[in-house]
């Protein structure tokens, strides 16, 4: 297997040609493999849409018209990832009633890939969280919570690797500091370990020695801040072997990804899509099956 170094594109999923201006079509269909990454953060049990009441969010949401759309993009692409970058849980009655047991059901039928953790997602306390891992038939991925004194030890995985056709996928997560976003009784015994370490250690197994093709980060980090504390961006600027971010816990609504440079001065992709699910964030990928060396082309739009 060998790795394919990609670029983004300023194109749309439409996307015909690629950053150095190299037409996509001048590839046979066969020359080219496609990958689709769908994603979502900060849902915030948002298992209705909102209510038609003449708010601002009126009719958006809820995990039936997500579903649907899941679907139709599905049957459409040969290759695709459902990813989540945390915050499920939390926002709305279905939470204060279930605990997380709606949610954890209806991304299983969903068929999600993969998640990682948000703060919120231990709002019914460790043992709340453990008790319904067992309904989500798709890992959690944390690098820098140690679990190892808590019912959650050996069930949070740091990563996953997803085999798409001739593609080799990484996927792995962070977390924001839990100190005073959550009550100290709701994570006890939960360390927090440095999420930029972290994510280099577990970028460079994947890149590296696992030679994925992509890796990407789930991230309940957050896009930015004024103050100085790690961000998507801060990680992104000061990362290696990573990719692509998928990010969380800002609520930040991004009509395109962003593009900032590591420190080997390589791209990394950031993108999240704003919060309770309103959204359905899209990235494509074109990778060249039989040359060596890089993606033609990378297309970003959020679906309303």
């Amino acid at each position: 297997m060998y790795r394919r170094k990609f670029v983004k594109s300023l194109a749309s999923t439409t996307l015909l040609t690629s950053l150095g201006g190299f037409p996509l079509t001048a590839f046979a269909k066969d020359d080219l493999i496609k990958l689709t990454i769908l994603h979502t953060n900060d849902v915030h049990s948002r298992i209705e849409a909102f209510p038609m009441d003449g708010s601002r969010n009126e009719g958006l949401g809820g995990a039936a018209r997500r579903a649907t759309l899941i679907q139709k993009i599905r049957s459409e692409v040969e290759h695709s990832l459902l990813l989540d970058a945390g915050d499920i849980f939390q926002g709305t009655p279905y939470f204060n009633f279930f605990l997380g047991e709606l949610e954890f059901k209806l991304m299983s039928a969903m068929n999600y890939d993969a998640a990682t953790i948000g703060n919120h997602d231990f709002d019914a306390g460790v043992e709340g969280l453990n008790k319904q891992l067992p309904l989500a038939n798709f890992p959690l991925l944390n690098t820098n919570y140690d679990f190892s004194d808590t019912p959650l030890n050996g069930k949070i995985k740091p990563y996953k690797i997803f085999q798409k056709g001739d593609l080799k996928i990484g996927v792995f997560g962070v977390g924001i500091e839990l100190e005073g976003l959550v009550a100290p009784e709701m994570c006890k015994n939960v360390r927090y370990l440095d999420p930029l370490k972290k994510a280099n250690t577990y970028a460079q197994i994947l890149k590296q020695e696992e030679q994925c093709d992509l890796v990407i980060c789930l991230s309940h980090l957050g896009y930015k801040y004024k103050e100085n504390k790690i961000s998507d961006i801060v990680l992104a600027k000061q990362s290696k072997n990573i990719d692509v971010i998928i990010g969380g816990h800002t609520h930040t609504f991004m009509k395109s990804a962003k593009t900032y440079m590591n420190l080997d001065q390589k791209e990394v992709i950031i993108n999240q899509v704003g919060w309770a699910g309103m959204m359905l964030g899209r990235l494509d990928f074109y990778f060249e099956r039989n040359r060596k060396g890089k993606c033609v082309g990378c297309g970003n739009s959020l679906i309303k």
